[in-house]
């Protein structure tokens, strides 16, 4: 009768065992099936309710430099591009020159010393007139009435870039510029240089006792960008 009771205990056990693992094995399904749902829900999103624009970036770097603070930033990304230039233009321009005026101060210099120059975009943004910069200039309400729009143009008929100076200073032969953007385009180092670059691109470049503020210092490494999204180029 003991050895039948032992053999009977063990058999009961055998099936309780049977029954965690099998309340295990429905737990993993479970969540199996929770991911599979989560993952069919990625991929219908649910867009009832309200969205809120919060950020908008045509032109990266334009509203971080000129943005007067945070709060400027904010309202420059909640905009839209029709109300863009008449709302932020006065106040990008102020920013401009008032940048200018700080460096100037920090030199030991005075405001017309260290002024903003008009910049390389003469024929592009002016159209042409003689040699492009020297008599064509684009002052700082010109700039900042462009930039101020912050929408990445497209010109159908041209190629596509963000500048490319031509023959360089002083006439920019051959430039162009806000046609586009490619993935290898320093676009950072563009906007930096038509701010404070003035008429030969190069103003602020770090000699002569100025501050380097014609670029961020980080070199282009685009080169060899695939040509399918996500169009990401090996690692450096």
């Amino acid at each position: 009768m003991k050895i039948y009771r032992i053999k009977y205990l063990f058999l009961s056990l055998l099936l309780a065992f049977a029954v965690i693992s099998c309340n295990n094995d429905d737990v993993a399904m479970m969540d199996d099936d929770l991911m599979m749902d989560d993952d069919m829900m990625s991929m219908n999103p649910d867009f009832s309710g309200t969205y809120a624009q919060v950020d908008f970036m045509g032109r990266p770097g334009i509203n971080t430099v000129l943005g007067a603070d945070g709060d400027a930033k904010d309202a420059h990304n909640i905009s839209v591009p029709t109300n863009q230039g008449t709302s932020f233009q006065a106040a990008y321009q102020a920013r401009l020159e008032a940048l200018h005026d700080a460096y100037a101060i920090a030199l030991g210099l005075t405001a017309e010393d260290v002024d903003y120059q008009p910049n390389i975009l003469g024929d592009i943004l002016n159209g042409p007139s003689n040699d492009g910069f020297t008599n064509n200039p684009v002052t700082a309400e010109v700039l900042t009435t462009v930039l101020a729009t912050d929408v990445l143009e497209v010109a159908p008929n041209a190629a596509t870039i963000y500048f490319n100076g031509g023959t360089g200073a002083p006439n920019y032969e051959g430039a162009i510029g806000f046609t586009g953007r490619t993935l290898q385009d320093d676009v950072i180092d563009v906007s930096l240089i038509l701010l404070f670059g003035g008429g030969d691109g190069v103003r602020f470049n770090g000699e002569g006792g100025l501050p380097q503020l014609v670029t961020d210092g980080v070199s282009l490494t685009a080169d060899n960008i695939t040509t399918t999204f996500p169009y990401i180029g090996s690692p450096e």
